[in-house]
């Protein structure tokens, strides 16, 4: 008897480290599940989704997976990433309508352009910059949004609670040393499909 409850509490304990919420959000969408807007169901449709594109990308050309990034939120499609040729860019926005519940399709892909290092860099500064800035401020939910900067512009993908803070990401973007240019494609709650109650 006393080994069986032992056994119960064991178990207990070791199925209680399993459950929490990772930053990731259910799936890895980049998106917590305890803050984000949509439904569950609309979170794996939308998971769902993006594993289904980025599997046809990949099926065409394996270097797709470091170059190309992809993110659907309640049946948007947004595209990010660099290609070769222009036929590369309009393969992958073919490939992201011909998705089953895409809804509409945003392709922010650039035309590779010979490595530079120092502009490399200053992205990837610019990226962390805004995400602190994001994550600072309090009228924010940061998990709620992604971002990715090419050539000093700043690409923000997410959904925003109200069109206040919609703005303020903006803002905070635009507020940022050396930025080019600041591309939101934030969905507001409201313009969900479905919401969660």
């Amino acid at each position: 008897m006393k080994t069986n409850i032992f056994i119960i509490i064991f178990i207990s304990i070791i199925l209680s480290g399993c459950a929490g919420v990772g930053s990731k959000g259910l799936f890895g969408t980049g998106v917590s599940v305890a803050l984000d807007p949509r439904t569950v169901g609309t979170q794996i449709d939308d998971s769902i989704m993006q594993k289904s594109i980025s599997a046809k990308i990949l099926s065409k050309d394996k270097k797709y997976f470091l170059t190309v990034k992809t993110k659907v939120l309640d049946g948007r499609i947004f595209i990010t990433g660099k290609v070769d040729t222009p036929e590369e860019k309009l393969l992958i926005t073919k490939l992201a309508w011909e998705t089953k519940g895409a809804r509409s399709v945003r392709n922010d892909i650039k035309i590779k352009e010979e490595f530079n290092f120092q502009q490399s860099a200053k992205d990837l500064l610019i990226t962390s910059q805004l995400r602190t800035a994001l994550i600072v401020n309090k009228n924010i939910k940061a998990t709620n949004y992604q971002i990715d900067t090419y050539k000093k512009k700043i690409y923000v993908y997410g959904i925003a609670l109200t069109s206040e803070e919609k703005d303020l990401v903006i803002s905070e973007a635009k507020e940022i040393v050396d930025v080019a240019d600041v591309i939101a494609s934030i969905i507001l709650v409201e313009d969900l499909r479905i919401q969660r109650e």
